[in-house]
């Protein structure tokens, strides 16, 4: 009988093998109960038909509501406790990206032109004031090619309808994950259980060496990072 070790070696190549094929197709965890699920569908639901019910009155100006708003319900409710999903990075990545979008339309003649700019521009934008929120990009977009209607309303889009969708984006959530101890929104009020501040517990310092050092753009927060380090620590 071949030692146990040897089993395990020659079941090495397939784990290997799926673990690469799963890494290249980016296909991460996502052990995620069915009732979270359920949550993430009913609070999109609830989120955008309600953003929809409020613009009724609107409907005769056009984009009272912006398609990438969707896009924000899936980050909201799908990831609530994400870093792209928070307060800031929503209203302050909407906004930015619609001030860069009107300027490019207003500025730059080629659509193409002006489009890809706007685009190149937010990420830039989102990068250096810390509000990354991938939608922001398609509100830029929509500010370039969204046709006349649009462009008629100048810098006005910004408010409404930009920041006025991104702010009932925000409200809705806090206010439908309120219901929901385990994903209270924003992620500040998901408060981390005491044994964070035990002394095992990596520092604020420790955690941003960490995340540096990948020198890429990580979607989690400190608090469920050093959560993480912790359930870790105690296996």
């Amino acid at each position: 009988m071949p030692p146990e070790n040897t089993a395990i070696r020659h079941s090495t190549p397939d784990m290997d093998s799926r673990l690469s094929w799963r890494a290249w197709w980016g296909i991460e965890l996502s052990e995620v109960s069915t009732t979270e699920k359920l949550v993430s569908i009913l609070g999109g639901f609830f989120s955008i038909w309600l953003l929809l019910t409020l613009a009724g009155g609107f409907r005769e100006q056009a984009s009272a509501v912006i398609a990438s708003m969707g896009a924000s319900a899936v980050l909201l409710f799908a990831v609530p406790h994400g870093q792209l999903s928070q307060p800031w990075p929503v209203l302050a990545g909407h906004g930015l990206c619609a001030l860069i979008g009107v300027c490019c339309a207003r500025w730059i003649p080629s659509p193409e032109l002006a489009g890809a700019t706007a685009v190149a521009l937010s990420i830039g934008a989102m990068h250096q004031f810390k509000c990354i929120h991938p939608p922001g990009g398609a509100t830029a977009l929509t500010a370039v090619l969204g046709g006349h209607a649009v462009h008629a309303l100048g810098y006005k889009f910004i408010a409404l309808p930009v920041l006025a969708n991104a702010g009932l984006m925000v409200a809705s959530a806090a206010a439908f994950n309120a219901f929901f101890a385990w994903r209270r929104y924003p992620a500040a009020l998901n408060r981390p259980p005491r044994s964070l501040t035990e002394p095992s517990a990596p520092t604020h310092e420790e955690v941003v060496s960490a995340v540096r050092s990948l020198d890429s753009f990580v979607d989690i927060s400190e608090d469920d990072l050093i959560r993480l380090v912790q359930i870790l620590g105690k296996r």
